[in-house]
């Protein structure tokens, strides 16, 4: 099957259009557009400011803006809600609070304590929050222990 590639001929279209030929001895450049159309309006093309100029002609495209909201948060905390994990608040004056999410909104988390009243902790007071399965464990340091003295200050007896 023979198919035949249907082009149009771009000399008959700059006739239709009115712009001349190239060729034929004539300047290498086109010419410009006039500022006034055939039927007197002012031409888009020509004043970029008027009201019918077609928008983002030559100007770089800008960048999308990031959502608002990414709905990390609200996983996380739909995540630790199902799963009951026990978790610290650290809040903004370091008290820490230890107890499971029961709930969450814009606002405020609710945290349900084991021995002590559940509590309502507004979110702009918290510090940062984190699983209690991930608690640094505390280490005594060396200096906190019995102090024992070191050998050279050991009296040891001398015998003659």
């Amino acid at each position: 099957m023979n198919r035949k590639l249907i082009r149009p001929n771009l000399s008959e279209l700059k006739d239709k259009l009115g712009i001349p030929a190239k060729g034929g001895g004539g300047e290498g450049m086109t010419p410009a557009p006039s500022a006034v159309t055939p039927g007197g309006e002012s031409n888009p093309a020509v004043n970029p400011a008027a009201a019918t100029a077609p928008q983002g002609l030559g100007s770089p495209r800008r960048k999308i803006a990031p959502p608002e909201q990414t709905n990390a948060e609200s996983f996380y905390y739909l995540k630790q809600m199902q799963s009951k994990t026990p978790m610290v608040i650290v809040l903004q004056d370091d008290e820490k609070v230890r107890g499971v999410i029961e709930w969450y909104d814009k606002h405020c988390l609710k945290i349900n304590r084991i021995k002590e009243p559940n509590i309502l902790v507004p979110k702009h007071n918290i510090k940062y929050i984190y699983k209690q399965e991930e608690e640094p464990r505390i280490r005594r340091s060396r200096a906190t222990k019995k102090e024992e003295p070191l050998p050279s200050e050991i009296d040891i007896p001398v015998y003659d």
